[in-house]
């Protein structure tokens, strides 16, 4: 092992088995060195982790290792760099395939997990194709869709879980029919048992809402889908960060995260599939290192998930996501999300205290990530998000992606805070305080 590898992986030694509280979150956010700063002459306080999270040291020294000490294509040169690259990028997917609890033949790098979607998405439209020409057989089956099939969403999906399957329906035929949202953030899960019937051929959901906070039934929602023979496909990105994730035990047949959601950095994201499906599934990418044999004529292409692995790929970002996840289960990810369900509750608390102050998603004391989703009566979210970058603290604001779930809401937008494992409870606090002073300053 080299010393950056060395360096990095003392960084990551397990804290405690007892749960979170500030001191340890102080110690942790020393880590992370884009939250030792200022903005706006105070303090940054970082409320906007379901969108990006910042990078501790190990990562940023892990993606920096690689690049400083074995830089080069991977599956390809002989040399020395070569195979140490390869190594770390292939150690790299066992590491994540651990941490979701997959095989690691079953972890698919992209660039995201827009990017996973959309290459599930043309993979079935290539399905329908090449069997339309004859090119497979029956291992196409569970792919194939056409007028009369049906693709079911939930209302209350991010857009790169909605429009995909929108562009599917639009190219097969089938058409796309939607679970709705109740009125206290969560899935209708009596019309869920009536739209997902003998003609469903695809339940995609996410697993928690980065509006709503709801974390969803997925062992109902597979279920379901089970009975009808249906595949599923689950949106990770806010669950794998914040929750422990198997993702055998939870039956799915297909799954996406991000890497920048989750301590690592941009550039990075997981496509999680059954290796049985993988492996009958025609790619979408094509081109070098993905396949076994070319001619002038045709192509045959490897297993998963190196057929899905088209060109030079993202090496030194898979490298910094392994650090990320190895990072995360120092801490533990049942003490993470204790914690961060604490400051949760503390902020959902703290927020309906306040005068003409909304929250969407289910209540206090209903199971929730640690994140709110509100809306300030006569002030717009953008002018909210302004005031509260001035007192220096960084949140979301805008429809996030959901515009249906907002127009479900009743509302054009709102503004989003979104805790990670370095938040403090003294950070929610001075986020509510300033909450507070909103609709004073603005006179609504």
């Amino acid at each position: 092992m080299r010393a950056g590898a060395r360096h990095a992986a003392a960084a990551t030694t397990a804290i405690s088995s007892a749960g979170i509280d500030n001191a340890e979150v102080l110690r942790i956010r020393s880590q992370f060195p884009a939250l030792d700063q200022e903005v706006n002459g105070k303090p940054l306080i970082y409320l906007d982790s379901g969108a990006t999270s910042q990078n501790p040291f190990p990562v940023i020294e892990a993606e920096r290792a690689f690049y400083q000490e074995r830089n080069a294509a991977v599956h390809r040169g002989a040399h020395t760099l070569a195979v140490e690259a390869t190594e770390a990028f292939e150690e790299a997917r066992q590491s994540v395939a651990q941490f979701v609890g997959a095989a690691e033949n079953e972890i698919v790098w992209v660039s995201n997990a827009t990017e996973a979607i959309n290459a599930l998405s043309y993979a079935f439209s290539n399905a329908t194709l090449w069997a339309a020409r004859k090119r497979g057989g029956a291992e196409l089956a569970p792919f194939l869709l056409g007028p009369g099939d049906e693709i079911v969403v939930t209302e209350m999906e991010h857009h790169a879980n909605l429009i995909p399957w929108q562009e599917l329906a639009f190219r097969t035929g089938a058409r796309l029919r939607h679970i709705p949202v109740s009125a206290s953030g969560t899935l209708q899960m009596d019309e869920a048992r009536s739209l997902i019937g003998s003609r469903t051929r695809l339940v995609a959901f996410t697993h928690a809402s980065n509006v709503l906070g709801t974390i969803n039934p997925v062992d109902q929602l597979v279920s379901m889908a089970r009975e009808v023979g249906a595949l599923t496909v689950l949106d990770a990105c806010q669950s794998a960060p914040h929750m422990a994730l198997n993702l055998h035990q939870l039956n799915v047949d297909f799954a996406v995260f991000s890497g920048h959601k989750m301590l690592a950095p941009t550039g990075i994201g997981v496509l999680y599939g059954r290796n049985e499906l993988l492996n009958a599934l025609p790619p979408f990418l094509t081109g070098g290192s993905m396949i076994t044999t070319v001619t002038m004529e045709q192509a045959h292409y490897l297993p998963a998930p190196q057929r899905f692995e088209a060109g030079t790929q993202r090496i030194s970002q898979a490298v910094a996501l392994a650090a990320a996840v190895k990072y995360l289960d120092s801490i533990g990810m049942e003490r993470i999300h204790q914690w961060e369900s604490k400051l949760g509750r503390r902020l959902i608390e703290g927020l309906i205290t306040i005068d003409g102050v909304g929250i969407v998603g289910p209540g206090a004391g209903e199971p929730r990530l640690g994140l709110a989703a509100f809306d300030v009566a006569g002030v717009h979210p953008h002018d909210v998000g302004q005031y509260l970058d001035e007192m220096g603290i960084a949140v979301r604001v805008g429809h996030h992606c959901a515009q249906p779930l907002h127009r479900r809401l009743g509302l054009t937008a709102t503004t989003r805070a979104s805790t990670y494992l370095y938040n403090t409870t003294d950070d929610i606090d001075t986020f509510l305080e300033a909450v507070a002073g909103v609709r004073s300053y603005f006179r609504a």
